[in-house]
């Protein structure tokens, strides 16, 4: 077995990552983690403060970070033009691609805006694939994560429209992963559980009393799930990976 510290940073270290809604909960611990191992990460999200308090927190702990991201809606057709362009000219290209950008919603009797919950929780998934396989296949190596839910597995009644995006990203996942296959490229999905983050109810001091009696992950659980799946050598692919809390009973 290799040194630990050499496992899981020697297909990080130099790579050129993006998260997207890299600005808080999941996306953000993951890209503080994968610049912490010398990484090049870009993150963006549509939340101007948000995208400007992750950047100012991760470079205050990582002065040495490189960095990149702008505020940016993978809905929005400029927005994932500006990103590209960072990717193409400051990034100098793209190696993993970490999908996560999504919104909480409920169901179709309860939910106006789920259009737009489409838009960004599938289209913008879709549209990210396709801008890093156009990019990875001549490199014949990448890899793609897709952050899913296990609410494609439990389909609450109450969340039907997010249940509706989750399944999709878990059929999208399965089928991307053969049709690209043979250019190099992996392709995982990573299905969290309840995880702390701005779209579970409840305050946040609630939600850290539900991760003290382990009903709930924290997002670094998440971030060290996904580290583990990237830190994986060629020949040995994570399909998928399911994280529950030890007492969220599914």
């Amino acid at each position: 077995m290799k040194n630990l510290n050499e496992y899981f940073g020697s297909n990080i270290r130099d790579k050129n990552i993006v998260v997207t809604g890299g600005t808080t909960g999941i996306g953000k611990a993951t890209a503080e983690l994968l610049v912490s191992l010398g990484a090049k990460v870009l993150i963006f999200g549509r939340d101007h403060e948000d995208f400007n308090a992750a950047l100012e927190e991760i470079t205050t702990n990582y002065p040495d970070a490189e960095l990149y991201g702008a505020p940016a809606d993978v809905t929005n057709e400029d927005d994932i033009k500006k990103i590209l362009d960072i990717v193409d000219l400051e990034m100098g290209g793209i190696d993993i691609l970490i999908n996560n950008a999504a919104l909480s919603a409920q169901g179709i009797t309860d939910s106006d805006d789920w259009k737009y919950v489409i838009d960004t929780n599938i289209k913008g998934y879709i549209d990210f694939a396709q801008q890093a396989v156009s990019r990875m296949k001549s490199q014949k190596s990448g890899h793609i994560i897709n952050v899913g839910s296990m609410s494609a597995e439990v389909r609450n009644p109450e969340s039907t429209i997010y249940v509706t995006t989750k399944t999709a990203i878990n059929g999208f996942t399965a089928a991307l992963r053969k049709e690209i296959n043979p250019f190099g490229i992996k392709v995982s999905l990573i299905e969290p559980g309840a995880v702390m983050s701005d779209m579970q109810p409840g305050t946040k001091e609630e939600q850290r009393e539900k991760i003290e009696k382990m009903e709930m992950l924290d997002a670094d659980d998440i971030a060290m799930s996904i580290l583990y799946t990237l830190s994986q050598p060629k020949r040995c692919d994570i399909v998928s990976m399911q994280i529950r809390p030890l007492l969220q009973i599914i």
